[in-house]
C-alpha cells in the first residue's frame, strides 16, 4: 500500500481483523513526520482557531480503543474490555478523530480536544456482527456520547440497526457510518447497494475518496452517501507506542467526519444532531453525488436550503425585493435624471475649460 505522504515514509498497514493465530498488532517503529494529504485537504488549522472539540465525546464502535495510546492519553473511556484493542483498527479510527499532536510529528486528529468512548462492535479478533454493533450504538448513547462513529458496513441487520439508530436520534446523538466496507472489492460477488447501519434513516453516511478525489472502489455504486471525505491511504496511530500506521477505506472517511461533527457541536452547542448533519452536508463543495467534507465551513457558515441525510436537497428560495409604488418610482426617476444631468455638466466643464484656457480663450 502506498504511503500517505507521497512515499517519503513507508508505514505498516493497520489490519481490519486478525486471523485465528495472528498476534496482536505490535507498535509501529516508524513515524510520519509531516501531515498527510488527508489532514492538509481538510484545512484543519483554520478550523482549530474556532473549535477543537472541547466538551464533546465521540464514541468509536469497532475493535476497541486502546487506553495506552499516547496520542489519546487521558481522554479515552472504554466500556468493558474495549480498552484492550488487539487488532488496532478501532484505535486508528479514534486517532483520526481525536489524536493530539506528539513530538516529532505534525499528525493530529480532527478534534484533538474531544474525548473518546471505546465500545466494541466486533469480537476481539475484529469480526463485526449486527448484535454487537447495535448494542454498541445503544451503549454509546447511554454513556453520554454526542457523536457515534461506526467502523463497519454490513449487508444484513436492517431491523436491528435501524432500531439502534432510532434510539440514538431520539436522544439527539449523531451516528456516522461508512457507506460501504473497507477494501478494494465488496465482500460478495453479487452487487450490493445497501449497507447497514449507513442506510438507516438519520445516519450520516460517508464515502471515502482518494487523494485525486476519486471515490474508493469499494464505495463506488454502494448507495448514495451524504458526504465524501478522505479515505485513500491515510496516516493514523496504533494501539501501542507512538509510531504510525496507514489504512484506506470509508471507515477512515467516517472518522474524519465524526471528528468534524465534534468540532461543530462544540462550537455550536445549540445545534441538534440533525442540524449538525445538515451543516456538514450543506457547507461542503460538491464532489460527484456527495458534498466534500469541509470542517471550517461547517463550523463557520450558516446556510439555508440544506438537506438531512438520505433526503433530497431543497430548492433555494429566490430573494424577494420590496415593491416600490408608482409615485415613488416617478420621483426616483426625476431625481436620478437630475443627478445624471449634473454629472454630465461637471464632466463637460472639466474637459472644455482647460482646453479653452490652453487656446487663450477669454471671457468677452
Amino acid at each position: 500500500m502506498p504511503s500517505a505522504d507521497g512515499g517519503t515514509t513507508s508505514l505498516p498497514p493497520i489490519p481490519l481483523a486478525l486471523g485465528g493465530d495472528d498476534p496482536c498488532t505490535a507498535a509501529s517503529k516508524r513515524t510520519a513526520e509531516r501531515a498527510s494529504w488527508a489532514q492538509k485537504s481538510l484545512s484543519l488549522p483554520h478550523a482549530w482557531k474556532l473549535s477543537q472539540g472541547e466538551g464533546i465525546t465521540v464514541a468509536v464502535v469497532g475493535t476497541g480503543v486502546s487506553v495506552d495510546a499516547p496520542a489519546l492519553e487521558g481522554r479515552v473511556t472504554a466500556v468493558g474490555d474495549a480498552g484492550d484493542d488487539c487488532v488496532g483498527h478501532g484505535t486508528f479510527i479514534a486517532g483520526l478523530i481525536a489524536a493530539a499532536q506528539s513530538k516529532g510529528t505534525d499528525f493530529q486528529g480532527v478534534a484533538p480536544a474531544a474525548r473518546v468512548l471505546g465500545v466494541r462492535g466486533t469480537d476481539e479478533r475484529g469480526t463485526a456482527s449486527v448484535g454487537l454493533i447495535a448494542a454498541g450504538i445503544r451503549t454509546a448513547v447511554d454513556r453520554g456520547a454526542q457523536v457515534v462513529s461506526v467502523a463497519s458496513a454490513l449487508t444484513t441487520g436492517k431491523e436491528e440497526l435501524t432500531g439502534a439508530v432510532r434510539y440514538a436520534t431520539k436522544r439527539d446523538v449523531l451516528v456516522v457510518a461508512p457507506v460501504a466496507p473497507d477494501g478494494e472489492t465488496r465482500p460478495t460477488d453479487a452487487p450490493v447497494d445497501t449497507y447497514w447501519p449507513a442506510s438507516a434513516p438519520g445516519v450520516l453516511s460517508v464515502a471515502g475518496v482518494a487523494a485525486n478525489g476519486t471515490v474508493l472502489r469499494s464505495a463506488d455504486g454502494a448507495g448514495e452517501a451524504d458526504l465524501a471525505a478522505p479515505g485513500g491511504a491515510v496516516v493514523g496511530i496504533g494501539p501501542r507506542g507512538a509510531g504510525h500506521f496507514i489504512a484506506a477505506g470509508s471507515s477512515a472517511a467516517t472518522a474524519f467526519t465524526a471528528g468534524a461533527a465534534a468540532l461543530v457541536r462544540a462550537y455550536n452547542p445549540d445545534l441538534t444532531a440533525a442540524e449538525t448533519a445538515k451543516r456538514l452536508i450543506s457547507s461542503g463543495p460538491p464532489t460527484g453525488d456527495a458534498a466534500r467534507l469541509d470542517p471550517y465551513a461547517a463550523i463557520s457558515v450558516v446556510t439555508d436550503g440544506t438537506r438531512s441525510p438520505a433526503s433530497a436537497p431543497e430548492e433555494s428560495k429566490p430573494l424577494k425585493l420590496p415593491v416600490m409604488s408608482s409615485t415613488l418610482q416617478d420621483r426616483a426617476m426625476v431625481v436620478a435624471g437630475g443627478m445624471a444631468m449634473l454629472v454630465l455638466l461637471v464632466a463637460a466643464a472639466a474637459v472644455v475649460i482647460p482646453r479653452g484656457r490652453a487656446r487663450g480663450w477669454r471671457r468677452p
